[in-house]
Order: C-alpha cells, then structure tokens, then sequence
C-alpha cells in the first residue's frame, strides 16, 4: 500500500538520496550522524567533513529516496549540540561552479599579467 502511494507522489526535481548537512558540531561523529539521520530510513553512506574547510558538514546518502526527503523535512532546523542543523539536498551543479569559478579566476588572473592589468589598490 505504501509503495503504491509513493509511485503517485511527484517530487520537486532538486530531491535526490544525498543529503548535505551544514553547521554541525565539529566534534560530531559518524556514528552519531547514524543516530539522528537513521531514524528517517536505511543510510547507504555517511561522510563527515575532516579538513579545515570542511569541518562541520556532511553528507549522508539514503537507499531511498523518500527517506531522504522525509530526513530533509525533518531535520532542517534540528538541534544538535546548540547547533541548528541546515539539511540541503546534494546539488552536483553547484559543485561544478565553484570548480569553475577557480578556473576563470585564474585565466583572469593570466590576462591580466599577459595584458598589463594591475587592479591592485595602489600603496
């Protein structure tokens, strides 16, 4: 019966099985993310941020994909650690524009050496 009914539901394009978590505890573990995020369904994946820059955020992949919209739902805004948490859905996109972005940067910061361009304030 509740296969049935989740074969009617049309979700929004942006909702996928990964999860990615922002504002977490630093010294949040796996196995706790387990705790909070199981509770929504089967967890296929987790992984935590351990560098400098990525501290304080993961992503945790759902077997389905409802689980994870059910987990999104619920637990953006959860408290953890007097930390509010902020769930998004996993957008690939955004991840190739920041890639992107580094890379026009340098091809400006190139033009603007073989061109003479010196926008630095002057001293």
């Amino acid at each position: 019966m509740q296969a049935a009914k989740r074969a009617n539901i049309r979700l929004p394009p942006e909702v996928n099985r990964i999860l990615y978590i922002r504002n977490l505890p630093y010294k949040i573990t796996a196995e706790e993310m387990y705790d909070i995020f199981g509770k929504y369904g089967p967890i296929r994946q987790i992984r935590v941020g351990n560098t400098p820059e990525t501290r304080g955020t993961a992503y945790v992949v759902y077997e389905d994909i409802f689980d994870a919209k059910n987990a999104c739902d619920h637990l953006s805004g959860f408290n953890v650690c007097n930390r509010y948490l902020v769930v998004l859905y996993y957008n690939a996109n955004r991840a190739f524009q920041k890639m992107d972005t580094k890379k026009k940067e340098e091809q400006l910061k190139l033009l603007k050496e073989k061109y003479g361009i010196n926008t630095d304030p002057p001293k």
